[in-house]
């Protein structure tokens, strides 16, 4: 017996490296999915390879309608929505502040900021209706980043947005504590995903010398594995943990030790 069997599980980004860990996982154990990506052939080519019933979505986060749609199909689909993984999310350009084009600090505000309000301002009140229906809540997992902790250098609007995530995050999970609901974020620090390739190749450097240079701060030397994001954000959904909300959970390979 899978940690989520009969559990209904919403990923947003669910094409994408950190999405496809957590849609295989949840999969693994058990769930139901409603999965949402921007890429919709990447997101239908995802389901055709899963254990598990699927209802997947294509759209842009930014569009909030999005977000009310997909808590519709859940309901539709499944009954119900037992669990959120906001995901979905861009990178900005490897700038300094006044190099980021202002449209391009735009984007990734609407989509790694607002992208995740939207998803809960639909998420939450679906959940507290269940809740209040049938004693059984839910579990809200928003990823973040380490930049969501601390500065990061070229990267200001992305550490913006991040913080961002992480200040809707505390305050959500305040409001609803007593609710039923769980909300939680992961803050990765890199990991080898689409993104890390990105900046590999815009380095122009060989594969092992971008990769010291982009880890050069972090304690364990290397970049997190995407399984090891998937673990910590099944065990941030998994309702045996049900004392924890409102942290943000850094999975960085030491960097908050220094």
């Amino acid at each position: 017996m899978g940690r989520f069997d009969g559990a209904t599980v919403l990923i947003t980004g669910a094409a994408g490296g950190l999405g496809r860990g957590a849609a295989k996982g949840f999969a693994a154990e058990g769930a139901r999915l409603v999965l949402s990506d921007i890429d919709e052939k990447a997101l239908a080519d995802l389901a055709a390879t899963l254990p598990a019933e699927t209802a997947i979505l294509a759209g842009n986060i930014a569009d909030e309608k999005l977000s009310e749609d997909l808590v519709r199909l859940a309901v539709e689909k499944f009954g119900r929505l037992d669990v959120a993984i906001n995901n979905a999310g861009i990178v900005q350009s490897f700038v300094r502040l006044p190099q980021v084009p202002s449209d391009e600090a735009r984007r990734i505000l609407e989509i790694d900021l607002l992208g995740v309000f939207y998803a809960m301002k639909h998420q939450i009140p679906q959940m507290e209706r269940q809740f209040k229906a049938t004693a059984k809540g839910g579990a809200i997992v928003n990823i973040a980043s380490v930049a969501g902790l601390v500065g990061a250098p070229k990267l200001s609007v992305y550490a913006a947005a991040k913080h961002g995530v992480v200040g809707l995050t505390k305050s959500a999970a305040a409001e609803y504590a007593s609710k039923g609901l769980r909300i939680n974020a992961i803050c990765p620090a890199h990991t080898r995903t689409a993104m890390v390739d990105s900046f590999v190749r815009a380095s122009g450097a060989p594969e092992a010398e971008a990769l010291a240079e982009l880890t050069r701060g972090v304690p364990m030397k290397r970049v997190a594995e995407v399984d090891e994001i998937t673990t910590a954000i099944l065990f941030a959904a998994d309702p045996t943990n049900s004392f924890m909300t409102g942290h943000a959970l850094a999975i960085d390979g030491g960097v908050g030790a220094i």
